[in-house]
């Protein structure tokens, strides 16, 4: 066999390799974006996987123990397309009709950590975690986006000339 045709295959080899590889990790490691309503419709096949989900805090569910440390709180369904959400009136509009809907789906969560600073009613976290057989979303990690109150101006020294 030539050199060049030893390259070849030792080339064809590394890609198949390489392409195992990413096929392998990315169905085990791949995080999905859910509504509520979704994860809880997927059952037993939400189980194994790493997802994300958002919703809005339900402020009378926030139970923090800073002795473990740990916070559980429930989130309560939001739209997920922008075009829903816009058509209901905006944001807070949104948030406001579902954190008053008994119906509305709900999930707990429960992060082994301290509360975050803005884990609020009403707060829009976005949580990344398992769903566990007990029903909860167990999360590694929970963003919170801004709340509205913070956007709509500027701050003072921003102002100034």
């Amino acid at each position: 066999m030539t050199g060049k045709a030893r390259f070849i295959i030792a080339g064809l080899l590394i890609v198949v390799a390489v392409t195992v590889l990413i096929v392998g990790t990315t169905g085990r490691t791949a995080r999905y974006f859910l509504t509520i309503e979704e994860l809880l419709a997927m059952g037993d096949e939400a189980l194994d996987r790493s997802v994300t989900v958002s919703g809005a805090v339900l402020g009378d569910t926030i139970v923090y123990e800073p002795a473990i440390p740990r916070v559980r709180f429930t989130i309560v369904q939001v739209p997920g397309d922008p075009r829903e959400v816009e058509q209901a009136g905006g944001q807070a509009a949104v948030i406001d009709a579902a954190v008053s809907d008994p119906q509305a789906p709900r999930l707990e969560v429960i992060l082994e950590d301290v509360k975050p600073d803005l884990l609020e009613h009403k707060a829009q976290p976005i949580v990344r975690g398992h769903l566990e057989a007990d029903g909860r979303l167990h999360a590694d990690e929970v963003l919170l986006k801004c709340p509205s109150r913070y956007a709509d101006g500027l701050p003072d020294q921003a102002e100034a000339p």
